[in-house]
């Protein structure tokens, strides 16, 4: 999990006071969950046996930490998208008094896997604020149901870069029109310090204390249930 020292407390999402309780707000990770996730059990009863602990993936702390960690930027606005061509041509409406998609020159991305689709973005009407020293990662939101869009992941040095952000992206689905309705989530925004980029790599084989150590953690974690417990119940 990424934690944010004493000395820095928040992260900021700023908008216009225009648009201040119109469009959709950034949401917490962790109050977003997916249903099926937060209807799973953490221990399948139907399948527990002496032979099978019936552990679901609700007990899996890496999983539900890409879920909980960081907020969700939605969808400003609804958007209605029409992919046409076999995904060569994607029109977008709206009724909102913003612009809410726009292109890019597929030049731009001359030879990306996602052609023959065209480039698109949708806009984002948060700016967002870190502090000094943190940059913000925008992803598409980890572990979540498909949208029939994927946006593209970035860094952007938020603590300097106080304009709005927008998100490019590309279609996904068959040909057909798509409502994406307002708060639909676009991107999962991590905060990251900036000096973790100057971690040097060390590339070596392991020394014995560490392969005690690693198989120590790895026979305590299917000892019993561990330090996956805790993570468990949060998500309940």
């Amino acid at each position: 999990m990424f934690h944010f020292p004493q000395t820095s407390r928040s992260i900021r999402f700023l908008c216009r006071p225009e648009d201040h309780g119109v469009i959709a707000p950034p949401v917490a990770a962790k109050t977003v969950l997916p249903d099926w996730f937060r209807k799973l059990p953490a221990v399948d009863s139907q399948h527990a046996s002496a032979n099978n602990n019936g552990l679901t993936v609700k007990r899996c702390m890496p999983f539900l930490d890409a879920m909980t960690t960081g907020w969700i930027l939605p969808l400003a606005a609804t958007v209605r998208l029409e992919i046409k061509n076999g995904g060569r041509t994607v029109d977008a409406g709206w009724e909102f008094d913003r612009t809410m998609v726009s292109n890019h020159g597929a030049h731009q991305v001359a030879g990306n896997p996602k052609e023959p689709g065209p480039p698109c973005k949708f806009h984002n009407y948060w700016s967002i604020r870190t502090p000094p020293g943190w940059s913000s990662l925008f992803l598409p939101p980890l572990n979540r149901p498909a949208q029939p869009f994927e946006c593209v992941a970035g860094i952007v040095d938020t603590d300097t870069y106080a304009a709005d952000i927008h998100f490019p992206f590309f279609a996904t689905a068959p040909d057909g029109l798509y409502v994406i309705e307002k708060g639909t989530p676009l991107v999962q925004v991590i905060p990251v310090r900036r000096e973790g980029a100057a971690l040097k790599a060390e590339i070596r084989a392991e020394t014995g204390a560490e392969a005690t150590e690693r198989e120590t953690v790895y026979r305590n974690t299917i000892a019993s249930e561990g330090w996956y417990r805790k993570w468990a119940r949060a998500a309940r």
